[in-house]
């Protein structure tokens, strides 16, 4: 998503051009309909907060994809080449861990941008209003820069896709620690099985007096 600042049009007097910015792209959008996108490529020329913005949600989007997938093998419900539980408790907690980390990453990197975000904010504001700033301090930090408007620099807002990360990483969150917990009632559920061989008593039954007698007379026969 590229709209994680948008333009903050409340005090512009024309709106026929809707602009916004994101981690890749920075984009505006003509009352036409027309968008217009340039990309963000390269590593130089940009601030270090926003690489680690960018590093983040990677990271955050590999882990997830792999713990999602970690996480189907992982159910008790499909058996594959006869897998032990002992597995596939491992493979739980492994998902559980990777959707923690994932999350803490979406929300860790929305944040350093929101706060980056106010920060610019309040500097435009400053500065439109009668402050004593002459420079962009964030000039190529937060995608190529936030500035111009109203005869001065422009404000940005918070973005769809900032709430969107902030939401996905609270879910991956409680994903990771659902996943953990079923790791935990999988090993509770194991008992340890010793190997030993089961013995049955032979049952006795009464014998009927006739058997002895039948018997008693074929050990005569014998001797005879």
């Amino acid at each position: 998503m590229n709209k994680w600042s948008v333009k903050d049009r409340q005090g512009d007097v024309v709106t026929s051009v809707y602009t916004y910015k994101g981690l890749w792209q920075d984009c505006e959008t003509a009352s036409s309909g027309f968008t217009e996108c340039r990309p963000l490529y390269g590593l130089l020329g940009f601030s270090g907060t926003f690489q680690a913005v960018r590093a983040l949600m990677i990271v955050g989007v590999v882990l997830s994809v792999l713990g999602a997938f970690i996480s189907v093998f992982s159910l008790t419900c499909l058996t594959m080449n006869s897998m032990e539980d002992t597995t596939k408790a491992k493979m739980s907690l492994t998902a559980g861990i990777m959707f923690i980390t994932a999350g803490v990453c979406g929300i860790a990197g929305a944040s350093i941008y929101a706060s980056q975000i106010v920060a610019s904010f309040r500097m435009s504001a400053y500065n439109n209003y009668g402050g004593g700033y002459g420079g962009n301090m964030m000039e190529g930090g937060m995608g190529g820069g936030m500035g111009g408007g109203m005869g001065g620099m422009p404000t940005y807002t918070f973005g769809p896709a900032l709430f969107v990360a902030w939401i996905g990483g609270g879910v991956l969150l409680i994903g990771g620690i659902l996943k953990s917990l079923a790791f935990k009632e999988m090993v509770k559920d194991e008992k340890p099985r010793y190997p030993g061989v089961a013995y049955k008593p032979q049952s006795r039954t009464k014998t009927d007096p006739g058997d002895h007698h039948s018997e008693g007379i074929k050990k005569d026969q014998n001797y005879v």
